[in-house]
């Protein structure tokens, strides 16, 4: 039997159990950390704050709500007056002020008054829109908040996987070298050696994707939060992060959330509401509205009896008459009847499209639950007891290296997809949040 070495065996057994402590977060030794790292480590919270001060398109929102709030007191406004200055009957052979008794100069004001009620429809509609634009940017604000959470966590779950790729790339180092060693000694192969080569090539290989994806997601993560794409994200600590799965609440306590708190339903409504307006302020045009002047008017010259020519006064009032109501007031009705139906059904297709997001969320959840656990506390131990008893057999020659090998990258892939689930798992929650529109979602 091939005499290996005592102190490489027990490196190889504390190499392994270090992939198991990352793999179910036991507590580690802490390394020394870098000051100026720490004081830029990028937590879920600091991103969420970041991104709701520094994100450019809530600050479009934003203006643009804001620039809408100044509609409802204008359009609810009278128009304004018309001030008049006239000559009136000017003799034209010696436009003469006082040849004839009827010249004068008239200064007059006039005032349109829409009918009651008109100009406070048109201020409600403003409101409306207005409110809505305010909804728009609430709901901007959770997909944001919901991106940045699913961008975090999936810059979390490559870490995570380059952590495990190293310790297994310290593995198969160790795999070869026993290798090495027993076929030097005429106890092993050289396919043996060949084919640890061959997976430890196939981690450098998936160590340069990963690390090709982390640029890439850092990247987009940088975007969202309005710093330059190539800034470095230091994530924290694995023992500083909470990765724990929280039951959710019934489906039907969630569609309840997410009616009272989703912003879409509340901007769609707002939507029925304008349309509803609009409706009213369509057959309120059947009534007319008022034209009111007043005028006076001053003449010069005398009277025949020798008086001066008096002033005058004049007073107009004028109505608007629908006299093409049939093609013209009644049909704009009809167009905003039909609006109300858009709108609404709009905001049926809308709710129903939540309550499917929804579903398909609380399932991806609950799935991804259900793995975390399954992959903690069975399958993940199993793979690393079943790697641990192959090595001890592959010492005394009862286990072929293949086998020992297949083994631990069995090991490995079920350690990146135990992070991959929490994952996802975490991104279903920030979807979770994103769709009912409040953080309380958990029994």
């Amino acid at each position: 039997m091939c005499n290996i070495k005592p102190s490489l065996f027990l490196a190889l057994l504390f190499s392994m159990q270090l992939s198991h402590a990352a793999s179910l977060n036991l507590d580690l030794p802490e390394n020394s950390t870098n000051p100026t790292i720490q004081a830029n480590i990028l937590t879920i919270q600091v991103a969420l704050d970041r991104v709701q001060r520094e994100n450019p398109s809530i600050a479009e929102m934003m203006a643009r709500a804001e620039a809408m709030s100044a509609i409802p007191s204008q359009v609810g406004s009278l128009p304004d007056p018309m001030l008049n200055f006239n000559m009136l009957n000017m003799p034209i052979d010696s436009f003469n002020l006082d040849q004839e008794a009827m010249t004068l100069l008239q200064f007059g004001i006039s005032q349109q008054i829409p009918y009651p009620g008109k100009l406070a429809l048109k201020e409600k509609i403003a409101s409306f829109q207005v409110d809505a634009a305010n909804s728009t940017v609430d709901e901007l604000r959770l997909h944001l908040n919901r991106d940045v959470k699913t961008l975090w966590w999936r810059l979390f779950y490559l870490e995570r996987s380059l952590e495990v790729i190293e310790l297994n790339k310290t593995l198969l180092r160790q795999f070869i070298s026993i290798a090495q060693t027993k076929y030097k000694v005429g106890q092993g192969l050289q396919q043996d050696v060949l084919l640890a080569q061959l997976e430890l090539s196939k981690l450098i290989d998936r160590n340069i994707q990963l690390i090709s994806m982390q640029k890439q997601e850092s990247a987009r993560l940088n975007a969202l939060l309005n710093q330059a794409t190539g800034n470095v994200i230091n994530l924290p600590e694995l023992s500083a992060i909470n990765i724990e799965l929280s039951p959710l609440k019934t489906a039907s306590t969630l569609f309840d959330l997410a009616k009272i708190n989703r912003p879409a339903l509340a901007q769609q409504q707002l939507h029925i509401d304008a349309a509803n307006a609009r409706k009213e302020l369509a057959e309120r045009d059947l009534l007319p509205d008022f034209n009111i002047g007043a005028a006076y008017g001053f003449r010069q010259g005398d009277m025949p009896n020798g008086d001066n020519r008096s002033d005058l006064f004049s007073l107009k009032i004028g109505i608007n008459m629908p006299l093409f109501a049939e093609s013209k007031q009644k049909m704009a009705i009809s167009q905003r009847h039909s609006e109300v139906k858009q709108q609404q059904y709009a905001l049926q297709d809308k709710w129903l499209s939540i309550q499917a997001e929804l579903t398909s969320i609380i399932a991806d959840y609950e799935r991804a639950e259900q793995q975390v656990s399954l992959f903690e506390t069975g399958i993940v131990p199993q793979a690393q007891q079943t790697v641990a008893s192959m090595l001890a057999g592959y010492q005394v020659n009862k286990v072929d290296f293949l086998n020992l090998v297949q083994a631990q990258i069995t090991l490995y892939n079920y350690q990146t997809n135990l992070w991959q689930t929490i994952s996802e798992a975490k991104s279903a929650q920030a979807r979770l949040i994103a769709i009912v529109g409040e953080e309380n979602i958990y029994e």
